[in-house]
């Protein structure tokens, strides 16, 4: 029998926020002008990642002379804030499904690979800044997702067991992460991954958070 769930930890990119279209843009177009010939498909190999990561994965496959990782990182992750503080939108049902978790008396956590600079901005633009009991970035951690350490972060701030947590991911790499952490995973995979079978180590599964309701949670144990 699972233990009594306690809280709830979101991702961000992809969940909270339709950010992934920004990521893929900002990619394609700095590695564009760095001579690297990525297409969209791409993207997606690489999505959940932390942009260091991603990077670093590209570089190695097509070795580019001029800016170094960390500012290649630093100017993606820029273009990105620009796009979330001009264009961003919570996605379906995110207001609904904190104030569904909010109502079972439940914490309520964030654990993403984006760093705090992005964080801020999209907590800002949705108008959650002061939502969460803990928010936890995995920038400075030596290992972003698919480690589970932003995860078991994020469940100690909380006060609570990783296996008394349920994580909502929109990424295979999100879900492993959740999975390696010994919590339950709900996948709400974006459009370009509804078909993927990787998607069935997730323990539930909604097509969006507009269906995570108090009587959803509420059937969970």
């Amino acid at each position: 029998m699972a233990q009594q769930l306690k809280a709830v930890i979101f991702d961000m990119d992809g969940v909270l926020i339709d950010s992934e279209p920004y990521w893929q843009q900002a990619e394609l177009q700095v590695f564009s002008e760095l001579g690297v010939p990525l297409t969209f498909e791409d993207t997606l190999k690489t999505q959940g990642l932390r942009i260091d990561k991603v990077v670093e994965y590209w570089y190695w496959r097509h070795p580019w002379d001029g800016p170094g990782i960390d500012s290649t990182s630093d100017e993606i992750l820029t273009r990105v804030a620009t796009l979330v503080a001009e264009q961003g939108e919570a996605l379906a049902g995110v207001h609904s499904a904190i104030a569904a978790i909010r109502s079972q008396g439940l914490a309520l956590g964030l654990a993403t690979s984006s760093p705090s600079r992005l964080i801020a901005a999209v907590l800002a633009r949705l108008g959650l800044t002061d939502t969460f009991d803990a928010t936890l970035s995995a920038e400075h951690l030596p290992h972003g997702k698919p480690h589970p350490q932003v995860y078991l972060d994020a469940a100690a701030a909380l006060g609570v067991a990783a296996t008394e947590c349920l994580a909502i991911e929109d990424s295979f790499n999100g879900l492993l992460s959740a999975k390696s952490a010994q919590m339950r995973a709900l996948a709400i995979p974006d459009a370009h991954h509804q078909d993927d079978p990787r998607f069935v180590i997730a323990d539930h599964r909604l097509p969006s958070l507009v269906a995570l309701t108090p009587e959803w949670l509420n059937a969970l144990d």
